[in-house]
This record gives structure tokens, C-alpha cells and sequence, in this order.
């Protein structure tokens, strides 16, 4: 056995540098001033798994993939390399009996960033019910109407329309059409304010042609009115001018044509009436005197 040297008195002898992967982390965390609890605090891995790591009891730990993962996360928390650490530490491993027992090759993920049990089973529960509702929407779209639900929607009574509220606007006029039909062939032009032609031709007998209801401010020009039948909304209209006489720049929209229509239906009203009056029978005698108003009684 070779003689260990002698050292010098009042030489202190130099330290044994620590070549285990758990001496060198135990030796950095007190370097640091760090407790094994600090350590655990910082990498949530239970207090007796970090101390089976510094006494390099890997035989302690749940398998040989936790080991090297454990080993990491405390190289990891006190900034030492953790490559290195986690090589040494499957050396150490397979050198030992432990490494004789099969091996994983898969390492667990950093514990301090293991999500919680809890946190686990309640991310599970929001897939499982997102799944769930996404099947249920889905088979209702997909699902085609019965024909009860089809009948009992065509049966459904119709939404009440509301009555306008007191001082609410009237609702817009409904658009009447304006029909001109040919009873005899006639030339005719209709045409905008623009000066566009809407129609210009000649219409043959019984042909008809409709005002388009965008029309603005329509006109007429044609020589023979009488050969055009007018109607708005299916209610004739009197003839647009005197016959054989042309006419140019009569308005054709309803409005126009319906204001035209009502003073003459007035004046047949009026020439009815007036007709049972010049057939009644005129008196011939003298007139029959009048009775005067009684006086009013004088007063007391």
C-alpha cells in the first residue's frame, strides 16, 4: 500500500472534490446557501426524492426515467449544467443493479411544469362536454325536418301586424301599374324627363306595353290617342287627348293619369244629375204666394 504523504503541520488537507452527480448538486446548493426545501419549493419534487438524488439512491426513485428527469430539474433550479448531470446520472444508473431492469426510453417532462391532477381532470371534462355539444349541434343541423314539424310550421297562424302608433308616418303608397293597350295600330313614343325612350314604335292592334315603375316623370307623344286604352292598376283611364289630334309631353305616371281620371268621373256625376232636373216638369200657372213669418210677440 503506498504512503499517503505527509503534510506540512498547520497545512490544512485539500477538500475532495465530490465526483457523483448527487454530491456535485448537494455541493452547488450549499454553495448557494440553498436547504433541500428551497429546492423543492422551486421544482415541486418531493423533499425525500431530492435527497435520494444527492445520495445517488436511484433504487429510491419511481423508475430510471424519473431519476434522470428529477436529476435535470435540481441541476436545472441551482443553474448548474443539467446536460451533464443527467448524462452522469444514466451512467451511474446503468452501472448500477437498477440498470439491469428494462429501461424506458422516454424521460418525464420538467415536474414544475407537470400540470396538477385536478387541473388535468377538469381540462378533460371541458373537451369531453365541447365534444359532446359539437355532436348534438351537429346531428340537429344535419338532421332534416319531419313532416309533422313541416306541417305545424305551414299551420302556425301568421305574426298580428302591429297598427301604426298615433303620429307614426303612413306607410309608402303601393306602385300601380300603368298598362297601355293598342285597340287599333298606333305610333307612340314614351319617354323620361332624361329624354330616355321607354317605348317608341308602332304598337300593333291589341299589343300592349307596361311603364316600368322606376320611370321618372314619364311622357307620352302620339298622334292617334284614341287608339290607346289606358289603365292603372286594372282601372281605365278617359283617353288622353281628343282623337286624331297629336299630343306631346302628357305625363303618363299614375299619379298623373289618376288625377285625370277623377275630374271626369266628377263631371259625369255632375251632367247624371243635372239630366232629371231639365225633364222635370216646369208650373205654368201663377206662383203660389209664400206665407210670410210669423211676427214675433211683442213683449210685456
Amino acid at each position: 500500500m503506498a504512503e499517503e504523504p505527509e503534510l506540512e503541520p498547520g497545512v490544512a488537507a485539500p477538500e475532495r472534490q465530490p465526483n457523483t452527480p448527487g454530491a456535485r448538486l448537494r455541493a452547488a446548493r450549499e454553495a448557494q446557501g440553498l436547504s433541500i426545501q428551497d429546492v423543492a419549493t422551486r421544482t415541486r419534487i418531493a423533499q425525500r426524492q431530492l435527497e435520494a438524488i444527492e445520495r445517488d439512491d436511484y433504487a429510491a426513485l419511481p423508475g430510471i426515467p424519473y431519476a434522470v428527469g428529477f436529476a435535470r430539474a435540481y441541476a436545472r433550479a441551482i443553474d448548474v449544467d443539467e446536460v451533464a448531470i443527467a448524462a452522469d446520472v444514466r451512467n451511474a444508473v446503468h452501472n448500477s443493479d437498477l440498470g439491469s431492469n428494462r429501461y424506458e426510453a422516454f424521460e418525464p417532462a420538467d415536474p414544475a411544469r407537470v400540470p396538477s391532477r385536478a387541473l388535468a381532470w377538469t381540462a378533460a371534462a371541458i373537451v369531453v362536454i365541447l365534444v359532446a355539444g359539437f355532436a348534438v349541434w351537429r346531428t340537429q343541423v344535419m338532421t332534416p325536418p319531419t313532416g309533422e314539424e313541416i306541417a305545424a310550421q305551414q299551420s302556425a297562424p301568421a305574426p298580428a301586424t302591429a297598427k301604426p302608433a298615433a303620429g307614426a308616418r303612413p306607410a309608402a303608397p303601393v306602385v300601380q301599374t300603368v298598362l297601355f293597350t293598342a285597340n287599333d295600330d298606333v305610333w307612340l313614343r314614351i319617354y323620361d324627363e332624361a329624354g330616355e325612350r321607354l317605348k317608341d314604335g308602332l304598337m300593333k292592334k291589341g299589343e300592349s306595353f307596361t311603364l316600368p315603375a322606376n320611370a321618372r316623370n314619364p311622357m307620352i307623344l302620339t298622334g292617334r290617342p284614341q287608339a290607346l286604352t289606358v289603365t292603372v292598376g286594372g282601372k281605365p283611364i278617359a283617353p288622353l287627348g281628343p282623337p286624331d289630334r297629336t299630343i306631346a309631353d302628357v305625363p303618363v305616371n299614375a299619379e298623373a293619369l289618376l288625377a285625370r281620371a277623377a275630374p271626369a268621373a266628377a263631371q259625369g256625376q255632375g251632367q247624371g244629375q243635372a239630366a232629371p232636373a231639365s225633364t222635370a216638369p216646369v208650373p205654368t200657372g201663377p206662383a203660389a204666394p209664400v206665407p210670410a213669418a210669423p211676427a214675433p210677440a211683442a213683449a210685456d
